[in-house]
């Protein structure tokens, strides 16, 4: 992979190449940054880098045949984990090597992906993901070999917040002391959730969310869309390219999140000294409890993104509003005047629980069911 087919991040572009350059490699390097902002490109093509022995800005100064391997992620010393599950074809103890050929797949066609988009092409939506304690054995395993090449090894861990606790304590060492020549390229959205003892094994590089204008021209070039069209969606993608692309295509309509939120408040609102209204509200739980544990973060993700858009409409902020909603009847200014500073607090919060709660395991349609009654009070709050 290029670098000039990364979206943006120049100054990580240069800072790479140029500390390579110095021979300054850290072996053990951190790459946080929001969904669609390029980390997982841009550490397939810094490993490219390192492993071809290119030179100067760009990919492909150094070895051909090295940089050939690239082009179909074939390279021996070139390693990836990243989250998995069991699922119909891999029954137990999986591990990333059991998912090669999807993640090439994966990588060709969608490199901004997010995790849930992966999650569905190897058919494990309704669960979560991790990497677990057997992945730790196949990463020592693979570092312990010698090079194929002779020169660096590199592994890439994507999503390395869902690394499994136990797992992570087997790296340890790893990570301290690593083989020869051994490059660890781990990447989050979530530097919180990174153990504090990786995180301080780790150079931490921190990536923006990609400006409009990048994205834009990136759909004007690579999707051939209209200018005028490409900024429209730049703008609702929010530095997310990713995002932008599933706007684009119309891949977002998997699931009906903007209906199923309409549903809620507008039941949220009927329940109010009503008490037969809260049957529509269990109704609805029941419902979201249904489609597994990953799109019902997806779904609470987007519904605290809804309580977020309707607060800057109420506060007359409307250069920051990109959401618009097609439910029927349904009208975010219309919405925006009960989202206010009295409420939007609790309503976050509570949000921001059940997310955790669902995260963890619990009972989604107790979870739901309480968010669902505790929004009657707080969607009526003046």
């Amino acid at each position: 992979m290029l670098f000039s087919e990364i979206l943006g991040q120049d100054y990580i572009k240069s800072h790479l190449t140029t500390s390579t350059s110095a021979g300054r490699i850290p072996h053990a390097q951190l790459f946080v940054g929001p969904e669609g902002s390029g980390t997982l490109p841009l550490a397939i093509a810094y490993a490219q880098y390192l492993l071809c022995s290119n030179t100067g800005a760009e990919n492909n100064s150094g070895n051909t045949a090295c940089n050939l391997k690239f082009e179909n992620l074939s390279h021996p010393d070139l390693h990836f984990v990243f989250p998995v599950a069991t699922n119909s074809e891999v029954k137990s103890h999986p591990v990333s090597n059991n998912f090669l050929k999807q993640w090439r797949e994966f990588i060709a066609q969608t490199p901004y992906g997010s995790l849930f988009d992966w999650y569905k092409k190897i058919d494990i939506a309704n669960k979560q993901g991790q990497i677990g304690v057997d992945e730790a054995g196949e990463i020592v395993k693979a570092l312990s070999l010698k090079a194929y090449e002779g020169g660096y090894k590199v592994m890439i861990i994507w999503m390395a917040d869902r690394m499994h606790t136990a797992a992570a304590n087997k790296l340890l060492k790893l990570l301290e002391e690593p083989p020869q020549k051994t490059v660890f390229l781990l990447i989050t959205e979530k530097e919180e959730d990174i153990l504090q003892t990786i995180l301080s094994r780790c150079q931490v590089l921190h990536f923006n969310s990609l400006p409009e204008q990048v994205i834009a021209d990136a759909l004007v070039s690579r999707e051939k869309l209209d200018a005028a069209a490409a900024m429209k969606l730049a703008h609702q993608a929010q530095g997310n390219y990713n995002r932008a692309r599933h706007l684009l295509h119309k891949t977002t309509d998997e699931f009906p999140f903007e209906e199923w939120f309409v549903m809620w408040v507008r039941a949220a609102f009927r329940a109010k000294g009503n008490a037969a209204a809260i049957n529509d509200l269990i109704a609805w739980s029941e419902q979201i409890a249904a489609i597994g544990r990953e799109a019902q973060k997806q779904f609470l993700e987007f519904c605290i993104n809804m309580f977020r858009q309707a607060l800057l409409l109420n506060y007359k902020t409307n250069t920051l509003v990109y959401m618009e909603p097609t439910v029927d009847k349904f009208k975010l200014e219309n919405f925006a005047p009960f989202v206010n500073g009295n409420n939007i607090n609790e309503i976050f919060k509570e949000l921001s629980d059940a997310l955790y709660h669902i995260e963890r395991n619990g009972n989604s349609k107790i979870i739901l069911t309480d968010l669902s009654i505790k929004l009657t009070r707080l969607i009526h709050k003046k």
